[in-house]
């Protein structure tokens, strides 16, 4: 197993990252709690989560799972790298009660206290702000996380979904407060989809985050879907049927399988492997059902891409350019 520095943080963390959105929805409790024994026995130290995993009645379920699992081996904690999120309401009605949802720092505080209690640990390692909240000045928010830090319930704070210009008032407003500010940034970001090159990824740079990219397969899209290979239906999101009804979509697919075919991979593992070789990259968030696409997504690490092969993805998914030159007409 690779491991890197998350962001200008202190944390060394695997390449790839274990998300566990399927985790209660999709995958039940035993099962995923062999995956999380599997990931960890293969050396990914590095779980993601969140307070709204498990969705709709079952929000917080995830997180429910995951400290159960803690709950079995005290030592398994000290060997994780553990980050949730907190913005959503956790309410079951569709419309939350005021200040049950966003940013101000009465629902930091209380989505912080009980997902530590769904945890089953005394403090979470990176504590992330899953949605920008438009309406909660930065200064509010870091008093509410300076707060957490001392309290040492958390200790570093990262974004996801944040446009490169919230990044950065983000970092700004912390440096005013002489607090470290976003170690991380959680986008969406794969070879099908390169916007985040044009401002989040120079941002992210520029202050020193992290780039951890949700969504690496976009959807499943590139998990080899056209041609039924094992797993690639069980992975593909309900978009992409969307998707491949654009003619041109399809033929850009079908382009990709076919490349690979060529080559004797495994489009799901070229996707993320792809991403690996890009240096700005902390690690993708993977997102396995079931054991053996655990094990799938692992041999991406031993992917070594010739660069004439990156260099063919990239004619066929190519990105917007370099900032600020791909703004120009």
């Amino acid at each position: 197993m690779d491991y890197t520095q998350l962001g200008r943080s202190g944390l060394t963390v695997s390449r790839l990252v274990l998300g566990t959105m399927n985790f209660g929805p999709h995958t039940d409790e035993p099962t995923s709690h062999a995956i999380m024994d599997a990931a960890l026995d293969a050396g990914v130290n590095f779980f993601d989560t969140a307070n709204v995993y498990g969705w709709g009645a079952a929000k917080g379920r995830t997180e429910e799972i995951i400290g159960n699992w803690f709950a079995k081996d005290a030592s398994r904690r000290d060997k994780v790298v553990l980050a949730t999120k907190a913005y959503g309401h956790m309410e079951a009605a569709e419309r939350p009660w005021p200040n049950h949802d966003r940013l101000s720092a009465l629902n930091i505080r209380r989505s912080a206290e009980a997902s530590l209690k769904r945890l089953q640990t005394d403090h979470i390692d990176l504590y992330q702000f899953h949605h920008i909240d438009r309406r909660t000045p930065f200064e509010e928010i870091w008093q509410a996380i300076d707060v957490l830090i001392q309290q040492g319930k958390i200790l570093y704070a990262g974004s996801s979904n944040f446009p490169g210009y919230t990044i950065a008032q983000a970092n700004e407003a912390a440096g005013r407060r002489g607090l470290l500010g976003l170690v991380s940034e959680q986008c969406l970001y794969n070879l099908a989809e390169r916007r985040a090159e044009m401002e989040v990824i120079p941002a992210a740079q520029a202050y020193g985050l992290g780039i951890i990219p949700w969504s690496p397969l976009h959807g499943g899209l590139l998990g080899g879907v056209l041609k039924g290979r094992s797993g690639a239906a069980r992975r593909a999101t309900g978009r992409v049927p969307e998707a491949l009804a654009d003619a041109s979509v399809r033929a850009r697919v079908q382009e990709y399988e076919d490349l690979l075919d060529r080559h004797g991979l495994a489009p799901a593992e070229v996707a993320l492997a792809w991403l690996l070789t890009r240096p700005e990259v902390t690690g993708p968030i993977i997102g396995p059902r079931t054991p053996e696409q655990l094990t799938g997504a692992l041999r991406a690490l031993e992917l070594d891409l010739d660069p004439e092969l990156i260099a063919s993805l990239e004619e066929l998914f190519p990105g917007p350019g370099p900032a600020p030159e791909a703004f120009a007409w």
